[in-house]
């Protein structure tokens, strides 16, 4: 008997949501939130690229998430939020610990599709350190290969709520072996 990841319910539902209202409902929420755009750096951990192209899609005229509170920044320490894609490889391990630990607390970790949430195809390999969570630890998990961008709009919408519980959080460490300095 298999078990569906708990995210799937929640995400089958969001599909039927058009564009347009989940797109508003992100923008309420960055808005309450963090009362200014959110902002994400993407790090792809060697992926084959198709959940890259689908966080591209969001920046795209057919959701337009820029124009409603998401940006992708190059700097980690500008962003909220580490987006990862791919099975980590193990090139790209101690890039991957570095790029997270340049970010400012309270930093959330996002593991996108089937290979940065579990290792994909490439789990067990010589040449992977397998999912994200091997590596780094993992907030929010956005299944699929490669997720639609209602999923990526879903599981950016619940890094929002980790990041105001992170924020409401009295000064305690937010990492661990990490204080907010």
């Amino acid at each position: 008997m298999s078990t569906l990841h708990p995210l799937i319910p929640m995400l089958q539902s969001r599909q039927d949501e058009d564009a347009s209202t989940l797109g508003q409902k992100f923008s309420d929420q960055v808005q309450r939130v963090l009362q200014r755009s959110m902002q994400i750096r993407h790090l792809d951990a060697g992926s084959c690229n198709g959940c890259d192209w689908e966080i591209q899609s969001l920046l795209c005229p057919a959701y337009d998430m820029q124009r409603l509170g998401l940006d992708i920044v190059a700097s980690p320490r500008h962003a909220d939020c580490l987006l990862v894609t791919g099975s980590v490889t193990r090139h790209l391990e101690i890039a991957a610990i570095r790029t997270w630990e340049a970010m400012p607390a309270p930093g959330i970790v996002i593991a996108v599709g089937a290979c940065a949430c579990g290792g994909g195809v490439l789990q067990g390999s010589y040449c992977t350190a397998g999912g994200v969570k091997n590596v780094l630890p993992v907030d929010i998990s956005i299944p699929g290969c490669p997720p639609r961008p209602q999923a990526l709009l879903h599981g950016l919408m619940l890094a929002l709520d980790r990041i105001e519980q992170k924020l409401h959080h009295s000064n305690h460490e937010f990492r661990i072996g990490r204080s907010e300095a």
